[in-house]
C-alpha cells in the first residue's frame, strides 16, 4: 500500500512527514524540495511508516504546505474530459491533439490556504484536477506504457487549477490567466504509489464543492488523453524532472459555460480586447457560479475501492485591493 506524505510548517520551520491515521510522523531529515525528498527521503518515509516509533503530531498543530515545491514545471492538459469540452463550447469528443499549456510554480499554495482574487478579476473559476508527480528525470523521447508508468510517476496530488477566465479568454493568455499567486492549491497529501497500485490512476473519483454544493464529479476513466500517451508525447518535446507536476484536466461543472458562437466572437482578431471582455462578462456573470469573496471550495480525490486517499482541500476566496493586469 502507498504512503501519504505531507509537507508542513510548525513553529516557523518546514518539515516532511508521513500520515498515520489522524497524526503525522515527523521525518528526521529536512528536505529543501520535493525533488530532494524523492531522491533521498522516500526510504526514510517507508521505514517510519512501518516502525511508527518517531515523533508524531496532530493535524491541528501544523500548517499544511504544498507538497509540490518550487522550482517545478507545472504542465497542464486542457479540455481533457468530454463534459468540460461541451461547456467550453467545444465538441464533446476526443480532439485530434492534446491541448498542453503551463502554469507558473509561484501559483502553488497549501490545501487550506486562502485564494486571493485580484480586484480586477470577475470571472474566477475552479477546476479540480488529478496531479501526477514526476518521479524520474526525462531528458529524451520515451515510450510510456501501463507496464512502465510506475517508473515515471512517483505519486498523486489534488490540484485546483484556479482560473481567471476574463484574462484567459479575452486576452487568449492561458498561462497568465491561471498563474496568479495562490491559483494552485495543492495537496494536502502526496500519495506515493506502490508499483501494484499504478493502474488505480485510471479509477479515481474527483469531486468539487462550492459552498457545500457539489459542482464537479467524475472518474479518471473519462480522461480523453491518458497519462501514458501524454507523458510519451511530452518526452518528445521537453525535459521533465523529479518533482515536476502534470495536471490532467478538469471535468464538467465549472462556472465557465460558453457557446460555439461566443467562442468565435472572443477568438475574432478583429474585435477589440474591450469588446471581447464585455461579451464575456455579459454572458458569464448571469450564471451565478463564478467565485466571489467568501466562497469556500472543497476538493477530494480518492479511489473507488477506498485504498487511495489524497485528502481534502478547503480553500476560501478572499479579495485583494491590488489590481493585477
Amino acid at each position: 500500500m502507498g504512503i501519504q506524505i505531507v509537507r508542513f510548517e510548525k513553529e516557523s520551520k518546514e518539515h516532511w512527514g508521513v500520515v498515520s491515521d489522524d497524526r503525522i510522523i515527523v521525518l528526521k531529515d529536512s528536505y529543501s524540495s520535493l525533488a530532494q525528498f524523492l531522491e533521498n527521503g522516500v526510504e526514510e518515509a517507508r521505514q517510519v511508516k512501518e516502525d511508527k516509533i518517531a515523533e508524531s503530531i496532530s493535524f491541528k498543530e501544523i500548517t499544511f504546505l504544498s507538497p509540490v515545491t518550487k522550482p517545478a514545471r507545472i504542465i497542464c492538459q486542457g479540455a481533457n474530459y468530454s463534459s468540460h469540452r461541451a461547456e467550453a463550447g467545444l465538441e464533446a469528443v476526443r480532439p485530434p491533439f492534446n491541448l498542453i499549456f503551463s502554469k507558473a510554480d509561484s501559483s502553488l499554495c497549501g490545501a487550506y490556504s486562502e485564494i486571493i482574487r485580484p480586484s480586477n478579476i470577475q470571472l474566477l473559476d475552479y477546476e479540480v484536477e488529478l496531479g501526477l508527480v514526476i518521479g524520474t528525470e526525462i531528458t529524451s523521447s520515451v515510450e510510456v506504457t501501463d507496464n512502465n508508468l510506475h517508473k515515471y510517476v512517483a505519486g498523486l496530488v489534488i490540484f485546483n487549477d484556479i482560473s481567471a477566465r476574463d484574462i484567459q479568454l479575452s486576452e487568449g493568455q492561458w498561462m497568465k490567466g491561471k498563474s496568479y499567486r495562490t491559483f494552485g492549491p495543492t495537496g494536502p497529501f502526496l500519495y506515493l504509489l506502490d508499483q501494484d497500485e499504478i493502474s488505480t490512476i485510471h479509477d479515481l473519483e474527483l469531486k468539487c464543492w462550492v459552498n457545500e454544493e457539489l459542482r464537479q464529479s467524475t472518474n479518471t476513466k473519462q480522461l480523453l488523453f491518458k497519462p501514458t500517451e501524454t507523458l510519451t508525447e511530452l518526452s518528445a518535446i521537453m525535459d521533465l524532472s523529479k518533482g515536476d507536476l502534470l495536471i490532467t484536466g478538469t471535468t464538467g461543472g465549472v462556472a465557465l459555460n460558453l457557446s460555439p458562437e461566443l467562442i468565435g466572437q472572443v477568438s475574432n482578431p478583429v474585435l477589440s480586447h474591450q469588446k471581447k471582455l464585455d461579451l464575456l462578462l455579459e454572458s458569464q456573470l448571469q450564471n451565478g457560479k463564478y467565485l466571489v469573496d467568501g466562497d469556500v471550495i472543497k476538493c477530494q480525490i480518492r479511489s473507488t475501492d477506498g485504498t487511495i486517499e489524497l485528502g481534502e482541500q478547503i480553500n476560501k476566496v478572499v479579495g485583494s485591493k491590488v489590481t493585477v493586469s
